[in-house]
């Protein structure tokens, strides 16, 4: 078995003094697809901030590609939330995925032909190289996704971290998402660890599941993870799986 590209040991997470979790132990391997699930305030966000070194863990140790977390690092790539990107929505699309290679320093940068090249790479690659020229603000919400993905994609990450991609789209955009992950990953070689708050646009195409609540973890394949027993147990209280024809619906307390 390969080296972990990411390693949790006895990882204990407080957040303004609250214990958000708590002796998280789980390792993913090269290549792996992970969907991470839970309810709002499981620390699903602050997980991916802890692997990108954004934030530090209350106890335990955390490694990724053998290494302590650090900012910066352009193994890793991370798509955020689109609330956090308001303020750029009057920015052409180009500039805004531009901001993968220069971000760190102040505007987009100063143009030239090998960056306009891994841009154009990048954005045929998300097949948005038609809207290259677009204001992010003039895009849907699918396509704004895309040009997320190929701003993560500009460092050749191995690793990518997605944070709710499919928040705000309609059933076929988020399949498209989707599928565009799962690309990535098969072509690259890359992992991607994405977070949603529903199970099923990910069941053709995830190889495990992190599921996070009340202050524990649980990591595994759907069929072993998203149970009323394993379910229940993590809560603390009952939850009911139920399975009918491809798709999981999860019922209980704030699921």
């Amino acid at each position: 078995m390969a080296d972990p590209v990411v390693s949790f040991d006895r990882v204990d997470v407080r957040l303004g003094g609250c214990l958000i979790q708590e002796q998280m132990t789980f390792s993913l391997q090269p290549g792996e697809y992970v969907g991470i699930l839970g309810p709002n305030g499981a620390g699903k966000s602050t997980l991916l901030k802890l692997i990108l070194g954004i934030l530090e863990p209350s106890a335990g140790k955390i490694e990724g590609f053998g290494q302590e977390p650090r900012v910066g690092n352009r193994r890793i790539g991370y798509t955020p939330q689109f609330h956090s990107l308001e303020a750029s929505l009057a920015l052409r699309s180009r500039d805004i995925v531009g901001f993968g290679l220069d971000g760190h320093r102040w505007g987009p940068g100063w143009p030239n032909k090998l960056r306009t090249q891994k841009i154009n790479r990048v954005l045929d690659e998300v097949g948005c190289l038609d809207l290259a020229e677009a204001s992010f603000g003039e895009l849907s919400g699918g396509e704004r996704q895309r040009m997320m993905i190929a701003q993560a994609l500009l460092s050749d990450p191995e690793l990518l971290l997605m944070d709710e991609p499919l928040a705000s789209l309609d059933l076929v955009h988020a399949q498209e998402i989707v599928a565009l992950t799962d690309k990535i990953r098969r072509e690259r070689g890359t992992t991607v660890l994405f977070v949603t708050h529903d199970v099923n646009p990910l069941l053709q195409v995830m190889d495990k599941v992190l599921y996070m609540a009340g202050a524990h973890s649980a990591l595994g394949s759907v069929e072993e993870v998203i149970t009323t027993e394993a379910l229940s147990a993590l809560y603390g209280s009952r939850v009911d799986v139920i399975r009918q024809a491809d798709r999981v619906f999860v019922m209980g307390v704030d699921v």
